[in-house]
């Protein structure tokens, strides 16, 4: 069996929405089988091994905690309340709130999913309730909820950094430009759309007194962000420190949260991670033995010797990272596909942040893009609307960060600004 066969067996399996975890395990297994050695299971152990036992995997489910905990406790509605506060007089105020909300959220939770949950839940009704449109109001949040994917800390480039040894605190970095240029595009968007919605007066002790109640909610990004930026922890450390402030904040500040309420929210966290730690193991292990095949340097080879300029082989990615993220979860095709993209990428030139944020940004838009598109999948539950709705309110906002990932590639600067 050549390894080459590995990716249209993968994507077919995938295509017939077949699991990931067996998928992956079938198609690993039998590589050990047949391409290694009839003994060789015992590497197959040891691969799966190696691959979880990296201190940076356990940022993701401090972060994932974290997260949770500050969409069930009220960390997500103070910010809610200064957002509002600041933009209501203006033309679309609500909307940008949302949107201003879901950005600083994703600054402290690391996940899309989480994000679009926290925010939306809150946002929803009253937009709808103050006349914004129901395709707005969904289009709005399942595409602002993605901002948690680009605006750091996000688990997907935890993951990335995991699947290609590029810094992650580089990646933290290089996703502050895209993130605001997305936030800005989006607000501008939202103005535009919603000019003749209803305002709230400006109110000065509306304000303090949000300031005042949210404080705790504004400091953890520049707490998070800064300790990680200034080298005075790492960011396996900073999502310790990420869960510990979260839990301190929403149950000895807040008393949001009772103890049992955080058990329970730590027993979701567990299942959730039961599904997505497997993923990395097998995908990781997989990644081991298509590099001892060379298919990475054949990869870059065929690449070189059919895509004759660099414009062509960004098309060849960009299409095929678009049709993954539309058909496959985003973390799967990221620990599958960054590993064997990079060299390209490097082969070509570009500098590994850059190119790693051109991915990254190609598969955000993967959370809004069908047949998969989990936040399109989850908005159309939790807001109790029909997938089709919820598909066609995504539309204008997808243009939108089509617009972002062209400035991205065409502007290196925008992510690699930190470096002067």
């Amino acid at each position: 069996m050549s390894a080459f066969l590995l990716f249209p067996i993968f994507l077919i399996l995938t295509f017939l929405r077949q699991n990931v975890i067996l998928t992956l395990a079938v198609l690993v297994g039998v590589i050990h089988v047949f391409i290694a050695s009839a003994s060789a299971m015992e590497y197959l152990i040891q691969d799966l091994w190696f691959t979880l036992d990296r201190e940076l995997l356990l940022s993701i489910p401090m972060f994932i905690f974290a997260g949770v905990i500050m969409s069930q406790g009220t960390i997500a509605a103070r910010l809610v309340r200064i957002m509002t506060a600041l933009t209501g007089p203006l033309p679309g105020g609500l909307g940008m709130a949302a949107v201003l909300a879901m950005a600083m959220f994703s600054a402290i939770s690391g996940s899309g999913i989480v994000t679009m949950m926290a925010i939306g839940a809150l946002m929803y009704p009253a937009l709808v309730k103050n006349g914004y449109s129901v395709r707005y109001a969904l289009g709005v949040l399942c595409s602002g909820g993605t901002l948690g994917v680009i605006i750091p800390p996000s688990i997907l480039m935890v993951l990335y950094g995991i699947s290609t040894d590029v810094s992650v605190t580089d990646l933290f970095k290089a996703g502050w430009g895209p993130g605001l240029l997305m936030t800005l595009l989006m607000c501008i968007y939202t103005v535009f759309v919603n000019f003749h919605s209803v305002r709230t007066a400006f109110q000065f002790s509306e304000l303090l007194s949000a300031l005042r109640h949210g404080i705790s909610a504004l400091l953890m990004p520049v707490i998070l962000l800064g300790g990680i930026y200034s080298g005075i922890f790492t960011v396996t450390e900073a999502a310790a420190v990420s869960l510990g402030y979260a839990l301190v904040v929403e149950t000895l500040i807040h008393r949001e949260l009772s103890a049992g309420e955080i058990f329970s929210i730590g027993v979701e966290t567990v299942k959730l991670l039961g599904t997505m730690m497997p993923i990395i193991a097998f995908a990781g292990s997989l990644n081991t033995i298509l590099d001892y095949e060379g298919v990475p340097q054949s990869l870059v080879e065929w690449a070189r010797s059919q895509l004759s300029s660099e414009w062509q082989m960004l098309v060849a990615v960009n299409l095929l990272l678009l049709i993954a993220g539309a058909l496959m979860d985003e973390g799967s095709a990221i620990i599958i596909l960054a590993p064997l993209l990079a060299p390209i990428g490097a082969a070509y030139g570009f500098d590994p942040v850059h190119f790693a944020i051109i991915i990254i940004v190609n598969l955000q838009i993967g959370y809004v893009m069908p047949p998969v598109a989990i936040n399109v999948i989850i908005a159309s539950t939790v807001f109790k609307q029909s997938f089709l709705t919820t598909c066609k309110a995504v539309v204008p906002f997808i243009a939108i960060m089509l617009i972002v990932l062209l400035v991205v590639i065409l502007m290196p600067g925008l992510s690699l600004f930190y470096r002067g």
